[in-house]
């Protein structure tokens, strides 16, 4: 019985929109993990990305300033193994951009478990600067022993160099289904992805469309259900 679960990845947009709806949003959803970007990074951080935390009924695992905004958070369910944080090289006048990584263990519900690197990114709006962080991303992870799992604000839709280099020996968990994740104002672009290890069975795929979505951020949330596959 390969373990289950549910990975949502939410740029939640700076946390200046409505608070409340997206506390709503995310515990409706109930995801086992779920990956931000734009996440508080500056004064007072560690206290700001645990309240945030905590609005969902979840812990913090990784991120906030040292990952630039990214964070990873799960349920009590999750077990953190291990986890650290990644920043791109500076571009002088553009934005620091960076990655949280996390080796998780989780339960199958029989007694045993499976394992899974999640990774949350934000890349840049430039695209040389952008596709340069892509395959620093993509180098962090090769050779990873636990299936991988990411999820990303590309900030380029698919076919674009960045994604294309993410999504080489992954599988896009969307398949054929290109809903729109920006703007909530103006839904033209799909460039919020989960993308999974083909150790991974994606169950399901949404985008997450709904009068709270509308209002927690400019981003909609992005959600799959996954198996994992446990190893021989």
């Amino acid at each position: 019985m390969a373990p289950r679960l549910r990975i949502v990845s939410y740029n939640v947009h700076g946390h200046k929109d409505d608070r409340a709806a997206l506390a709503s949003v995310v515990r409706e959803l109930d995801p086992d993990v779920l990956v931000v970007q734009e996440a508080p990074r500056r004064w007072r951080w560690r206290q700001k990305v645990a309240e945030l935390a905590h609005s969902f009924g979840m812990v913090v695992v990784e991120g906030g300033q040292p990952s630039v905004g990214n964070v990873i958070v799960t349920s009590l369910r999750v077990r953190p193994l291990q986890s650290r944080s990644l920043r791109f090289p500076l571009t002088p006048g553009r934005h620091l951009r960076g990655a949280a990584i996390a080796t998780c263990r989780v339960p199958d519900g029989r007694g045993g478990h499976a394992e899974l690197t999640v990774v949350g990114s934000h890349l840049s709006l430039d695209a040389a600067e952008r596709r340069a962080q892509a395959a620093l991303l993509r180098a962090e992870l090769e050779g990873s022993p636990a299936p991988v799992l990411l999820a990303a604000d590309v900030n380029e839709e698919p076919g674009g160099e960045a994604w294309s280099l993410l999504a080489d020996g992954l599988i896009d968990a969307a398949g054929g289904d290109e809903t729109p994740t920006f703007s909530v104002s103006n839904p033209r672009r799909r460039i919020d992805a989960i993308m999974v290890d083909p150790r991974i069975r994606v169950e399901a795929y949404r985008v997450v469309d709904s009068d709270s979505a509308r209002r927690a951020s400019d981003h909609f949330p992005v959600m799959a259900d996954v198996e994992l596959f446990k190893p021989a």
